[in-house]
């Protein structure tokens, strides 16, 4: 299979540090399931031979106080967690992050599927008394051809560290490029719209979004509200109309 859109290494990559990988001769004498976890070289990283249809969320890893528990991970498919950590969260909040371990796009469509039908929100579910709203913010790009897919790379991740360990980022999840169209789509789900705008400022994000500017061809954002009421238990997904969202 040949690749149209050439793409910076997913955050799956960062699972090589917690598992045994095979040889990368082994990956090119077996064909290999592209919902398993990925194993690279340094070719098939930007190069892949096969499609990689494992893209797990990544979560920002709990505060101190609270040790990630392995028993709350689910077996198959686990959620990928940042080496920062969180100095703070709320206790809707540490229940969305619970159940966001099985975040997840229903198929390879999600670039150019609106945002409330393009992952598993119906399978969601928080504590039946809780209420709380969240801010999410979708980005929908397209590559510029030639463009310096690994500096962008680098700086996209200094900034999801540096929002983090400021505290109100949940989950960042991002796929990889449609091969026949380019486009692709990247989600953060934060504590509060607070947090989002004071990341904005922060010298990593700034110098991220001037990469991006350079390296984008297409580069649209929106916004939504991921809404919890009490009484229910599921979540629902609305376009964002202004104001404050969380705190």
């Amino acid at each position: 299979m040949s690749l149209t859109f050439a793409h910076p290494p997913h955050p799956s990559q960062l699972r090589e540090k917690y598992l045994s990988t095979s040889t990368p001769s082994s990956l090119t004498l077996h064909a290999r399931d592209p919902h398993d976890i990925p194993t690279f070289d340094s070719r098939s990283l930007i190069e892949p031979k096969a499609p990689i249809l494992y893209l797990p969320p990544l979560l920002s890893s709990l505060p101190a106080f609270l040790p990630r528990s392995e028993s709350l991970l689910p077996q198959e498919r686990p959620p990928l967690v940042t080496e920062t950590r969180l100095p703070d969260i709320d206790p809707a909040s540490l229940s969305l992050h619970r159940t966001l371990h099985r975040f997840r796009p229903l198929d390879t469509h999600y670039a150019d599927t609106p945002y409330p039908e393009a992952f598993n929100w119906s399978e969601l579910s928080l504590p039946e008394d809780e209420e709380r709203e969240w801010y999410c913010v979708v980005f929908r790009s397209k590559r510029r051809a030639g463009s310096d897919g690994g500096s962008l790379y680098e700086a996209d991740k200094k900034a999801h560290e540096e929002a983090v360990s400021n505290g109100g980022l949940i989950l960042y999840w991002y796929g990889i490029p449609n091969q026949q169209t380019g486009m692709n789509l990247a989600t953060c789900i934060w504590q509060s719209r607070k947090h989002a705008i004071a990341a904005n400022s922060r010298p990593h994000h700034i110098r991220a979004m001037m990469l991006a500017k350079e390296s984008y061809e297409v580069y649209d954002l929106e916004r939504h509200v991921l809404r919890k009421l009490a009484g229910e238990t599921g979540v629902s997904v609305v376009p964002w109309d202004g104001g404050d969202v969380g705190w």
